[in-house]
Formats: C-alpha cells, sequence, structure tokens
C-alpha cells in the first residue's frame, strides 16, 4: 500500500510527516478516512481528535481547535492555530480536555467583559439624553 504526506501547519511552524497510509478526521458531516490517492477533497475539521496512521505503526493522535483539511496530489494539509500530537490516548485526551476548558473560561472572560462595556455605553447614552443632547 502506497502512502501519502501529511503537513500539519500551525502558527508558528510545519512538520511534514512521509509514508502516512491512513487518516481519519470528523467535520460537520461526521467521521471520514483517507488512504492514499484520495480524490481532491478540503473541509473544516472539528474541534477534537483525528488520527493517522504512518506504515506499520501505531495510531497517532492529533488534538487540534479545529482545522482546514486540504488533500491534493496525495498530500494532506491541515493548518490550525495549534495542535498536540501523540501516541498515547490518555495523554493526549487530557491535554485536549485542558485546553478546552482554558478556552472556555477565557470564552467566559470576554463574554463578561462585553456585558459591562454594553452598560457602560447604556449609562452613557442615558446620561447623554438627561442632559438634552440632541444630535
Amino acid at each position: 500500500m502506497n502512502g501519502f504526506t501529511l503537513l500539519l501547519r500551525d502558527s508558528s511552524s510545519v512538520t511534514r510527516l512521509e509514508n502516512v497510509h491512513s487518516f481519519l478526521g470528523e467535520d460537520a458531516s461526521g467521521s471520514f478516512g483517507i488512504l492514499a490517492g484520495h480524490a481532491r477533497f478540503m473541509t473544516c475539521l472539528n474541534f477534537g481528535l483525528a488520527r493517522f496512521r504512518l506504515a506499520a505503526d501505531p495510531w497517532q493522535y492529533l488534538a487540534m481547535p479545529g482545522a482546514v483539511l486540504y488533500f491534493a496530489d496525495n498530500c494532506l494539509n491541515l493548518s490550525t492555530r495549534r495542535y498536540f500530537l501523540d501516541r498515547d490516548y490518555e495523554r493526549i485526551t487530557e491535554a485536549l480536555s485542558r485546553q478546552l476548558l482554558a478556552e472556555e473560561e477565557s470564552l467566559q472572560d470576554v463574554k463578561k467583559s462585553l456585558a459591562q462595556l454594553e452598560q457602560e455605553v447604556l449609562k452613557r447614552m442615558w446620561r447623554l439624553g438627561q442632559d438634552g443632547f440632541r444630535p
């Protein structure tokens, strides 16, 4: 069985892996697999885990906060903000859980800041109305 090239691109680096025999991922339509010689294909991967296999090696897991996947000319390009790569399923799911929790906390902070900003804007508009401001 022939393999294909996998290029993992994040915000600071590119990792090239040769002789990949299969890739399994998930997008909005569900799970799918890619083998060497696959037709041209492009999709956006969901937040979570994907996995791939080099020749007769065990599965390697790839955790990421979503990615753009493009397969053409026997080369699979994955572009994402960051990713974790590991052969140990337990370790990588733990890293993914930590990342998900950190992003959720960050999102809550952003929502709180936006709510405070909205309150301040409304207070200022009310004060302008009280002062008789007319555009």
